[in-house]
């Protein structure tokens, strides 16, 4: 059911953890099946320099988080504005529409902390 690449992230997921000193960080739950993701980041010059996350929730949103933080990771706030829940699942090989609940979790979170920052 999951493609290799998502299995990699569940297994290895990319910057898991806290961010200690984040500059900004939220947390969103998806009340349908009660997925929890925290999402962290620090901010330099208007530039997303270390993005961090925790989830609690099924395989496909662990690895949607992680995928986010990849595609985030150094990108400008305005670029970070245009990551979509397509971009998340097309950068784990395309999530199937049964599992891409995971991908606009991320997305949500990501775009719920560009908010934050913009205040």
């Amino acid at each position: 059911m999951h493609s290799a690449t998502v299995i990699d992230h569940f297994k290895n997921p990319r910057n898991a953890g806290e961010l200690p000193d984040a500059t900004a960080s939220v947390d969103i739950t998806n009340p349908v099946c009660g997925d929890i993701l925290r999402l962290a980041a620090r901010v330099e010059n208007g530039r997303l320099t270390e993005i961090r996350f925790k989830c609690q929730g099924c395989v496909a949103s662990l690895a949607s988080a992680s995928a986010l933080t990849e595609i985030a990771s150094g990108k400008s706030l305005a670029d970070a504005r245009k990551i979509s829940a397509a971009d998340v699942s097309e950068h784990l090989g395309g999530l199937p529409q049964a599992t891409f609940h995971g991908a606009q979790l991320a997305a949500e979170a990501l775009g719920q902390l560009l908010l934050k920052l913009s205040a």
